[in-house]
């Protein structure tokens, strides 16, 4: 079994168990993101705010929908079914998204009102998602590969999915993918049931839109 203190995202998901991997690639995106828009923060104009924004406000509710998620359906059901998954543990990760939530708010209100501000509050929301990160990962992680089948795990992970609208999986498909290699992003959507024909789609139009979304993104972080 992997050691508990390699379980963690801050290297992407190479070590880690292959059915965790739909939940590691969320992490994994959401520091990505955070890095993005604390580069970036800096060189936004007015001019460029508006575009900024329509990103950063999808990568807002798929991260509110991820930390919703575990907080109805994920953490009740290990605190059901593992006696080890401690209700103190629970709220401390449920104090930490509302902290995160906090943050992110803080980032959107400057993208459309006060972007001096912006840069700091950039900042404190990738600060605040490593640190969440680095308290959730060794609680979750070893209770999802110690405790859990890999099938009882993608029972879950089922739940957790199916709560997805269209919309919100219209965004969350290629956000999970960006950046990642094609044998492990193949491998991770055929783990987490993605369809064949959705993932068609989700491979051509869904990231060709989600490309011209993040475009701006990138290009102001490289300055």
């Amino acid at each position: 079994m992997t050691s508990s203190q390699h379980l963690s995202t801050e290297n992407g998901v190479a070590g880690l168990p292959e059915h965790i991997h739909g939940f590691a690639l969320m992490h994994v995106a959401m520091r990505r993101d955070a890095r993005r828009i604390a580069k970036a923060a800096p060189n936004i104009t007015r001019a460029d705010a508006g575009a900024v924004a329509t990103w950063f406000d999808q990568v807002l509710n798929v991260i509110d929908w991820h930390h919703r998620t575990e907080d109805d359906v994920l953490f009740p059901e290990l605190r059901r079914r593992v006696p080890g998954f401690a209700a103190k543990e629970e709220q401390e990760l449920a104090h930490d998204h509302h902290e995160l939530d906090r943050a992110m708010a803080d980032v959107a209100r400057s993208l459309r009102g006060d972007l001096a501000a912006l840069p700091e509050a950039a900042q404190r929301m990738e600060n605040v998602l490593l640190e969440h990160l680095k308290v959730e990962e060794p609680i979750v992680f070893p209770v999802f590969v110690g405790e859990l089948t890999p099938r009882q795990y993608r029972g879950l992970e089922d739940q957790v999915l199916r709560s997805a609208g269209p919309g919100m999986r219209a965004f969350l498909f290629p956000w999970l993918f960006d950046g990642i290699d094609r044998r492990t992003a193949s491998r991770t959507a055929a783990a987490i049931a993605i369809p064949a024909p959705v993932r068609l789609v989700g491979s051509t139009v869904l990231t060709w839109r989600y490309d011209r979304m993040i475009t701006p993104v990138v290009n102001l972080g490289r300055r």
